[in-house]
């Protein structure tokens, strides 16, 4: 249950008494007193913690052939509309669109690649690339080029309370190869933490 501020009775004369919230007038607050309101302010239900049940998984980047077919259908309808409806409401604009559309969800299904390598893998693979004893590291999605190729960035901190190195790899999703990687010295201080 959430609180409300009531201000023209005393918390004592209220204690028993509910009130909406759209009810309590601001111009009659006054400070200190609550009531209960019959709302509560909860998160949503993805975002609650308490319903975790395993690890996040990145969705697979083949999913984007789902959408393709769906271009595709669509297209082709927006296509025989054009061309096949003699409709004063219809015209050939229409068959642009399905045309664009037709062309959209060839170049979705030629980058809908099958990612091989998940987070974990790529963040193995990245522990054997910086050349030391990896502690805290963070793995982000991301695609490259015009085939928008799946590539994992990611971070990694040597394993001392205090990291004294750092490192960047990135790592192709589809053949597990390091495309680049880059190795310094920890700038940051951490003693505060």
């Amino acid at each position: 249950m959430a609180w409300g501020i009531h201000s023209s009775d005393s918390v004592s004369d209220v204690a028993d008494e509910t009130v909406p919230a759209d009810e309590i007038d601001p111009s009659d607050v006054d400070d200190g007193e609550q009531v209960e309101v019959d709302y509560a302010d909860e998160l949503p239900e993805d975002l609650d913690i308490t319903g975790l049940v395993g690890p996040y998984e990145f969705p697979n980047n083949s999913k984007r052939r789902i959408a393709s077919v769906l271009y595709a259908v669509i297209g082709a309808i927006c296509i025989w509309l054009g061309f096949g409806v003699d409709s004063p409401l219809v015209n050939a604009g229409i068959a642009v669109v399905g045309i664009g559309l037709v062309v959209f969800a060839v170049y979705s299904w030629l980058v809908a690649v099958d990612t091989v390598y998940d987070e974990t893998d790529a963040l193995l693979i990245a522990a054997r690339t910086v050349g030391f004893v990896p502690g805290y590291a963070s793995a982000q999605m991301n695609w490259s080029g015009w085939r928008s190729r799946p590539v994992w960035r990611i971070l990694v901190y040597s394993d001392e309370a205090q990291p004294l190195k750092r490192a960047l790899v990135v790592v192709d999703g589809v053949t597990g190869d390091v495309r680049e990687h880059f190795v310094e010295e920890n700038p940051e201080d951490w003693s505060a933490l």
